[in-house]
């Protein structure tokens, strides 16, 4: 236990020794590294709020069914409810759709107005709510097929634009997260590699006296997963401010899309944890990677 102890102390010595001897470095390596997380985690977040708009579309999506004439609505609902991907139909009779349709026209005397079009010329309506997006054009695609059905209506152009906008949004970020990512592991590498070239005498000294290359080289690893943690955390930080400040901006007199921002950017209970999670883990990450590579060109270079 007072080994473990010992070691333990050594190495949380030796990182800090590190961290000091890195000056302004360690500010270049942590200053690239929050700057990427915090990109990383808006592309992230603005990913789930675009795939939730989808979902959202695909669970409450309408599927307007117009019928035939004189082919009532009650009599092919019960057959378009056993349709695959079908969440829930509502039947909307003619008159219901005619009464509706001049409220909105602001007429009051509906029996007029049926004279003056010799008789209600709408027709029953079926109301089909899809499970998801995907299924969408099949079971619009059943529906028209059907005997009793004229015509087939939903926005399948919106959902489409919807799906182009996620994956030119993941490319997007994809290129923009993975170089300067390459831009991170070079700066931690750089900063790592110096410190190591600084402290080559005590290397040099820890090696004759029998330490293993493992041991000497274990805390400008755990150094660079420092800079890591200390970058997920100011990215975090960053995060939520800016979710503050757009929540403070929004409102009648801001524009539609910051108000949008500011309501789609908020983050569900998984999402919460996820986020963080995903920051450390990809700082970490890359904390490790830009160390290991410093520590290996220090060994070869020797």
């Amino acid at each position: 236990m007072l080994k473990s102890l010992t070691k333990t102390d050594y190495l949380l010595h030796e990182t800090a020794r590190g961290l000091r001897r890195g000056g302004w470095m360690n500010w270049a390596a942590i200053s690239t590294m929050t700057v990427l997380l915090f990109l990383f985690g808006t592309s992230l977040q603005v990913s789930w709020q675009v795939e939730g708009m989808l979902n959202q579309f695909g669970s409450q999506l309408v599927i307007s069914t117009y019928l035939e004439s004189g082919v009532g609505a009650d009599g092919l609902i019960g057959k378009v409810r056993q349709l695959p991907g079908v969440v829930s139909v509502e039947a909307v009779s003619k008159e219901q759709a005619w009464s509706q349709m001049t409220s909105d026209l602001g007429l009051s005397n509906i029996s007029n107005a049926v004279d003056q079009l010799n008789g209600n010329p709408l027709v029953d309506e079926l109301k089909v709510k899809a499970r998801d997006t995907q299924q969408v054009p099949q079971l619009a695609a059943t529906l028209e097929s059907m005997t009793g059905v004229d015509d087939v209506l939903y926005v399948s152009e919106v959902i489409q634009q919807l799906r182009d906008l996620n994956v030119g949004l993941q490319w997007a970020s994809s290129v923009v997260v993975s170089l300067l990512s390459m831009t991170a592991i070079a700066v931690v590498t750089t900063t790592i590699r110096l410190i190591a070239i600084a402290r080559r005498q005590e290397i040099e000294v820890m090696q004759l006296v029998g330490a293993t290359r493992s041991w000497i080289y274990l805390p400008f690893l755990i150094q660079g997963a420092v800079f890591g943690l200390i970058s997920a955390g100011s990215s975090w930080s960053l995060l939520l401010a800016a979710q503050q400040g757009l929540k403070s901006l929004s409102g009648s007199s801001q524009p539609a899309f910051i108000e949008f921002l500011a309501n789609g950017l908020q983050l569900s209970s998984q999402q919460w944890l996820l986020l963080p999670f995903s920051l450390m883990l990809l700082g970490t990450g890359l904390g490790l990677l830009g160390s290991l590579l410093a520590v290996r060109k220090v060994a070869i270079a020797r």
